[in-house]
């Protein structure tokens, strides 16, 4: 069998119940078809649960704390005196582009010596996104974080340009081009969505789409009383009714990305690739509509939340030929254990990708033969500048940097995370065995100057890289829902 061929699929800001097999009330025939025949991963974790940070730790194996992304880049992705005039005030604050990920190896880079024709469609948000990243063939992308869904600013073959399409439907057709352009070489197709990220005002969005839900009666979770911690920049469902209108928003958002998956199966069969290509779905972070009262991912709140909402991603592996058939992993899995996958599976020595600060495990026996319940020898971790998560099978802590807000759910009693019980006498011990796995962690997995303990992002933005210890790099603005009320 020759090489196999990647696509892989990553949407934004989708939680991991955000798929119709988890939620049936969202339309998603072909996620849930990939899901079915592939394998699906239930207890997938991002590391960190905001967009930057999480796509720097899912490309390069590292935790926040070893590439010095802390925040959603609001700085550095263009240089704005190159952009056409048209664009120029939406990106006053991008003075000059950064990369972030210089010097870093990447899968990228993994992809590419292993012989990969590559293709990148879609949100970079890791810095430079006019720069087309050496070894790509296809470079389309997102010029920042986030856009309009029907009046997209992207990156066309190196022209900067606004476009009157859905973007969602372009970014397909890009990818499908590429597919369609060259059937005979073994590629590696990565397609970003901006997919379900707000904005989510139905004007933004397809009007058949919007249409399919027109009857749904949005009782996926209940009304809450807002986050008392929730942040005031942020669509925000305060009352029932404004809830129902932002979900189908989000849901119409995910089913037209869905409808688009479906377009790049069609095209692999089309082309007979389909028994010789791996097709990965995930999502970059989790997402909160309403639980916990949180509306938006982990900087939905400040300080920020840990939420399984917030950190749980999607994630299904689909290669019928290749890998297991309809079976479900249960174990707990991270974007960091990609890398050491994606090692494994190409029979990679450790010296082909050089790197001590990968925490991760290859999970490629969840894909061939699957395992039992299983500890990992690290737990999941994740961060967000000082906030700091760690979590085994059945309990998580969370260090709360800020203002010493800590938490200690029962995850197998609370799966829900109502209960604190971090100071509780009779959980004291399982406290300390996790706070000290977790420091320790830490220390052998961050490299200075990016320590994340010793960063403020607060949510708002990073505007440049970390170069020494103690950068003014994150944006000060922050301000919270309760107080504008």
């Amino acid at each position: 069998m020759k090489k196999p061929n990647l696509v892989f699929i990553l949407s934004d800001d989708q939680g991991a119940w955000a798929l119709g097999r988890e939620t049936p009330e969202i339309i998603t025939p072909n996620l849930d078809r990939l899901a079915n025949e592939g394998v699906y991963f239930k207890n997938f974790f991002c590391a960190s649960p905001v967009c930057s940070p999480a796509r720097c730790s899912l490309v390069t194996g590292r935790m926040p704390s070893a590439h010095g992304v802390h925040d959603w880049l609001s700085g550095g992705n263009v240089s704005r005196d190159s952009l056409p005039e048209e664009l120029k005030n939406r990106y006053y604050s991008d003075i000059y582009a950064s990369d972030y990920l210089a010097g870093i190896p990447t899968c990228f880079d993994v992809l590419r010596e292993a012989g990969y024709r590559m293709g990148l469609v879609g949100k970079w948000h890791m810095g430079d996104s006019l720069k087309k990243r050496d070894g790509f063939d296809e470079w389309t992308v997102l010029l920042s974080g986030g856009c309009e869904y029907i009046h997209p600013d992207v990156c066309i073959d190196g022209v900067p340009q606004y476009l009157d399409e859905y973007v969602t439907d372009f970014f397909t057709d890009r990818a499908v081009k590429f597919i369609d352009s060259h059937p005979k070489e073994p590629f590696s197709l990565h397609l970003h969505y901006t997919a379900p990220h707000m904005p989510w005002a139905h004007g933004q969005h397809r009007k058949d789409v919007l249409k399919l839900y027109d009857g749904c009666k949005f009782n996926c979770h209940p009304f809450h009383e807002l986050h008392p911690d929730q942040i005031a920049m942020s669509e925000v469902g305060d009352t029932d009714e404004k809830r129902k209108y932002l979900l189908k928003g989000y849901y119409s958002a995910i089913t037209a990305m869905d409808e688009g998956v479906g377009r790049i199966m069609d095209a692999l069969s089309r082309n007979g690739l389909a028994d010789n290509t791996v097709v990965v779905f995930s999502g970059d972070n989790g997402m909160n509509l309403g639980q916990h009262g949180v509306w938006g991912k982990g900087n939905g709140t400040y300080p920020q939340n840990m939420y399984d909402s917030s950190v749980k991603v999607p994630f299904i592996v689909w290669a019928p030929r290749l890998f297991r058939s309809g079976a479900v992993a249960e174990n707990l899995i991270s974007h960091c254990d990609v890398i050491p996958t994606l090692r494994d599976f190409f029979g990679l020595s450790q010296h082909a990708f050089p790197d001590d600060k990968i925490p991760g495990e290859s999970f490629l026996s969840e894909l061939t033969e699957g395992r039992g319940p299983t500890e990992r020898k690290i737990c999941i971790i994740d961060e967000y500048g000082p906030v700091r998560m760690i979590r085994s099978q059945r309990y998580k802590y969370v260090h709360e940097g800020i203002f010493g807000k800590h938490q200690l759910y029962d995850i197998q009693s609370d799966p829900d995370e109502n209960i604190n019980l971090f100071g509780d006498p009779a959980h004291a011990d399982i406290k300390k065995s996790l706070s000290e796995e977790l420091e320790r962690t830490f220390s052998e997995y961050t490299l200075p100057p990016f320590d994340g303990a010793k960063t403020n992002p607060m949510g708002s933005g990073q505007t440049g890289p970390i170069i020494h210890e103690g950068d003014r790099v994150f944006s000060p603005g922050i301000s919270l829902y309760r107080d504008i009320k």
